[in-house]
């Protein structure tokens, strides 16, 4: 009887534990699928999706960005890199043609130059001895002109003899020849010869560019002796920009003279800008094994620069969507969302609305995501491109505390 009793005093409590777990596993599921069906009626109200206020002062400090939706022409096309250069003649390192002492420097770095504008002066003795030197032949020139027009005179009425005539017709020869190398040097370092036939000698020459653009560097300081073709300046014309992008051998027959490319800088990612093919390698580059394809850009606003690195995609074939920026896109699970301004409502003008709302993603090209929005977005609405994830923990943290 012992046994017994205690068999059925384990069967007893093992019973009222199973009635007690059944009942809290029941109390479990139910609570579960409030849960879950509050989160449906969230996603199926786009009103409930999230909302967050913030004052002006507050979304700068956490660096907002907002922009208009826009559409873009996105496609799935030839992903290429490259850098933008200058063709040769659109760029120039400027040397003297005679060695000397820099007795002026006019221009900086970065400064907009026009072709022919002085940048520096130098000056030597060699450079006014030359100048004399071509004032006493210049001089000299006069009178053996005059000599060998006399003896010719002579000999053509046979009273001079045909040797004193071509004495005269050498040496006059020979030294109009040492006239004229002597101008041509004078010109070639900015002097006027017939100001110094007239009497006049400079002690300096100027230094001057051969085209417009920006001086890129300044190799020179006050008094440094400039041998003769030692680099002083390197001016750059930045207006005649062009990119170099590499393109990898299986897509070169894709490749044709005159196709758009779109591209994108480090320092303006969210700009897209146009070139367009000018011309195709020959020549496959080793390292890596790829083909130069040169194109031509516009540069008006002369932000871009020589050396910069560039993304960008050949245009084979493409599609108009509205796109936003990569950190515009919120992921949470498979759902993606933005935030746009809520403009409509009226509110404190110190204060703004946010709200996330879900969208469907579509093709990621050159850092923007095409979006399908709901159909109750405007297509007005502004956009926040920069500081999404801070504005989504702002709203995550505004629920916490109000949960609390």
């Amino acid at each position: 009887m012992k046994y017994i009793f205690i068999i059925s005093v384990a069967l007893v409590t093992s019973l009222l534990i199973g009635c007690n777990n059944k009942e809290d596993s029941k109390d479990g599921q139910n609570e579960e699928n409030a849960s879950t069906e509050k989160m449906h009626d969230t996603e199926n109200d786009p009103n409930l999706e999230g909302v967050v206020q913030l004052t002006k002062q507050q979304a700068e400090t956490i660096g907002l960005e907002m922009k208009p939706l826009e559409e873009r022409n996105l496609g799935n096309n030839i992903k290429v890199t490259g850098t933008l250069e200058l063709f040769p003649q659109d760029k120039a390192n400027i040397s003297p043609f005679i060695g000397g002492n820099v007795s002026s420097i006019k221009v900086i770095p970065g400064d907009n130059v026009s072709k022919g504008q002085v940048l520096a002066y130098i000056e030597h003795p060699d450079i006014i001895a030359m100048q004399q030197e071509y004032q006493e032949r210049n001089n000299e020139l006069v009178f053996l002109k005059q000599d060998f027009e006399r003896k010719q005179i002579l000999y053509d009425k046979g009273v001079s003899s045909g040797k004193e005539f071509q004495m005269a017709q050498s040496k006059f020869r020979s030294t109009t020849s040492s006239v004229n190398g002597l101008r041509s040097q004078l010109r070639l370092l900015g002097i006027n010869p017939d100001k110094v036939a007239a009497g006049q000698i400079y002690s300096a020459v100027p230094i001057t560019t051969p085209i417009s653009g920006y001086v890129d560097e300044v190799m020179i300081s006050l008094g440094d002796f400039v041998a003769q073709q030692s680099k002083m300046f390197s001016i750059s014309d930045n207006s005649k920009i062009y990119v170099n992008f590499k393109v990898y051998e299986k897509d070169i027959k894709q490749i044709k003279k005159g196709q758009q490319i779109y591209f994108s800088t480090a320092s303006r990612p969210d700009e897209l800008l146009e070139a367009t093919v000018r011309s195709i390698g020959k020549t496959f580059n080793t390292d890596p094994k790829a083909l130069e394809v040169l194109a031509d850009i516009e540069n008006k606003d002369k932000n871009l620069l020589p050396g910069m690195y560039v993304q960008g995609r050949i245009v084979q074939g493409e599609k108009k969507a509205f796109a936003v920026p990569e950190a515009a896109i919120i992921k949470e699970g498979e759902q993606s969302f933005i935030f746009i301004l809520e403009e409509d409502k009226k509110m404190d003008a110190n204060k703004m609305e946010f709200e996330m709302v879900p969208v469907t993603v579509g093709i990621t090209d050159l850092g923007f995501v095409e979006i399908n929005l709901p159909a109750e977005v405007s297509k007005n609405a502004k956009v926040v491109i920069s500081g999404a994830y801070n504005l989504f923990s702002e709203m995550v943290k505004g629920e916490l505390e109000h949960g609390h």
